[in-house]
């Protein structure tokens, strides 16, 4: 088995885990078999470094690249601290939106995953939403591919904003997904019901959501959009002319996912 036949297989594997992890209560007719989504997340793990060896293996990820991952990483997870205390006031998703603009959905992906698990290592953030953080961190680095790369200046800084407002709406339904399952009991109107039909665990879902989430998601939204539209320009602007100067290989993509249909650019 080739590099890149084993790459295929892992990324055809790797989105259908995590989105398993996220969905998994909606899915099964049991709390005891609902509380094993985490081995989805497990299992994401594992296949999410089993791709960093093989890109850097294959130098589809040159060392430079690696290199720079690393730098974003520890910036990210130095930001996200600075939102601790102040409701939905996280500036980390504006650096992560832009830099997996410049630098690619692959990179994005990983970009997002490794900067939320050294945020978590740093503030002692450890526990059973790790694994909820870690991938929807990820998914939206990788979701900014949904822009098209040949857009450039106010219509690029535009669909990042709006981008941007709806990653945050959707980081916030990802982690109440971690949480709504098991915070209500069974004895409201919102509460999770095991083995209902998806639709009635749908609508009491999104009616929990948004009854108890907004004054996180709404804040997360604004400051995002507000960062973009201020400063994106130039942050772009200094990112493109870094990975120009230090004479990157080509932005490293999952290119396996035109194959699997996980690719809308």
């Amino acid at each position: 088995m080739t590099m890149r036949t084993l790459r295929t297989i892992l990324v055809t594997l790797l989105f259908p885990a995590t989105l398993l992890g996220f969905f998994w209560p909606f899915l099964v007719s049991s709390r005891e078999v609902a509380q094993r989504a985490e081995w989805f997340f497990l299992l994401s793990t594992t296949i999410t470094a089993l791709l960093i060896v093989i890109l850097i293996a294959t130098d589809d990820m040159g060392s430079k690249n690696v290199a720079f991952l690393g730098i974003l990483s520890a910036l990210i997870a130095a930001l996200r601290p600075l939102g601790v205390g102040a409701i939905g006031i996280e500036p980390m998703w504006f650096a992560l939106i832009l830099a997996a603009r410049v630098m690619g959905p692959t990179f994005g992906f990983l970009l997002g995953a490794l900067s939320m698990m050294l945020s978590a290592l740093l503030t002692g953030g450890i526990g059973p939403w790790l694994g909820y953080q870690v991938f929807a961190a990820a998914l939206i680095g990788w979701g900014v591919a949904v822009i098209p790369t040949q857009v450039r200046g106010k219509m690029e800084l535009f669909l990042l904003a709006l981008y941007g407002a709806i990653a945050a709406e959707i980081f916030g339904i990802l982690m109440d997904l971690q949480f709504w399952p098991w915070s209500l009991g069974s004895g409201t109107e919102l509460s999770y019901l095991a083995g209902a039909p998806l639709s009635e665990n749908l609508s009491r879902f999104i009616s929990y959501h948004f009854i108890s989430a907004l004054a996180w998601d709404v804040p997360r939204a604004t400051i995002t959009v507000i960062l973009i539209t201020i400063a994106g320009k130039p942050a772009l602007n200094a990112l493109r002319r870094a990975r120009h100067k230090a004479a990157f290989l080509s932005a490293a993509q999952f290119k396996e996912l035109s194959d699997v249909r996980f690719n809308h650019r």
